[in-house]
């Protein structure tokens, strides 16, 4: 789906930057922040623009992506991160775009996939693409909550097509459904809650509070788009690219908690979750260890107490503190806590384990 929207829509991005910058972000999102005049005015971006056209790309599930939720065992992934990165499949398909329109009408072009401050979710929705629902996702008549986008600025002065309105109406099925309580309000996002974020961007611990809510949820949550009643009319993605790979449908924990740097990166290489790397996605894999309540997981955390990684350690210890008997924590901490040497990781141990009677 293509459309077009003026650069004159700076309101409407100005308005949805308010929202982010509204949650007083810090540390990982502290660059939601940074540069405030670029991100809410396409025109400061680049001065020459005269017109934005955005692609929005389906790439709607042929499942229900929530099922997973109920094999503990097994990791849940994002539907968009099981097929080649969308973020290399769109720029590819903007950039042979914009070749061609300027070949046949001159001028010259930049394009986006999440490379620069461009808040694609407000320009798609100003562009007629959908509306952004109450989950902050954009939602279109004909593709539900599935939808890839990009951003190709021109210089060319071309006709805009008409904005949709909202059609949520009364309907709070992606409010109520979100495991973390992330939407304090309707089309109100708090990122720093949202397991997305703290999956795939959030650099250190996982919050002690949000980790039983994650589930088995390793990267990414669909939950909010899953549950959107307007998917009842979408239509399957078609593209081969972005379909997903049959060894990331419901992987197993044991395998995924095993895998160290070279294994992660030819297991996930082309996707979007090779961007996380090894040491945050194996602390994903630990806390849905530690969620599983399978016993028989203990072994798969338990090697990972001496990773080189002190996320990885910290994560190991909050699993096992999760699975394990108090007398058996007892003992672990013994063996390994004395030479902890990360205070993260030494504070994991206090709390997840009893002291040794001496």
């Amino acid at each position: 789906m293509i459309a077009v929207a003026s650069p004159a829509v700076a309101p409407r991005v100005q308005q949805g930057l308010a929202e982010f910058l509204a949650q007083g972000l810090q540390g990982d999102m502290s660059w939601l922040a940074a540069r405030p005049e670029r991100r809410g005015d396409p025109r400061v971006l680049w001065p020459e623009v005269r017109a934005i056209v955005m692609l929005g790309v389906n790439y709607g599930p042929d499942h229900d992506p929530t099922a997973i939720l109920a094999k503990p065992e097994r990791a849940a992934i994002s539907v968009y991160a099981k097929g080649d990165d969308y973020h290399d499949v769109i720029k590819k398909r903007l950039k042979a775009l914009a070749r061609w329109l300027i070949a046949q009408a001159g001028g010259d072009a930049k394009v986006f996939v999440d490379t620069a401050a461009v808040m694609e979710k407000p320009l798609a929705a100003a562009a007629g693409i959908g509306w952004q629902g109450k989950h902050t996702n954009l939602v279109s008549r004909e593709f539900g909550s599935w939808l890839f986008l990009g951003a190709l600025f021109t210089t060319l002065e071309l006709q805009t097509d008409p904005t949709e309105k909202d059609y949520c109406g009364t309907c709070s099925a992606c409010l109520e459904v979100c495991p973390t309580a992330a939407f304090p309000a309707p089309y109100r996002l708090d990122a720093r809650r949202c397991i997305s974020y703290l999956t795939i961007e959030h650099k250190g611990p996982i919050p002690r509070d949000l980790r039983p809510l994650m589930g088995n949820r390793v990267y990414g949550c669909d939950d909010c788009l899953a549950v959107c009643p307007w998917n009842k009319f979408a239509r399957n993605g078609r593209d081969a690219k972005l379909a997903a790979r049959d060894e990331l449908n419901a992987p197993a924990l044991a395998d995924l908690a095993q895998l160290e740097d070279a294994g992660f990166r030819k297991l996930f290489a082309r996707t979007a979750i090779k961007r996380t790397g090894r040491d945050r996605f194996v602390r994903n894999v630990l806390i849905a260890i530690g969620n599983s309540r399978e016993s028989a997981l203990a072994t798969s955390a338990e090697r990972l107490l001496d990773d080189p990684a002190a996320i990885v350690r910290g994560a190991a210890v909050w699993a096992l503190g999760r699975l394990l008997a108090k007398e058996d924590m007892a003992a672990l901490r013994g063996r390994y806590a004395g030479g902890e040497t990360d205070p993260a990781v030494r504070e994991e141990w206090e709390l997840s384990s009893p002291r040794l009677n001496v």
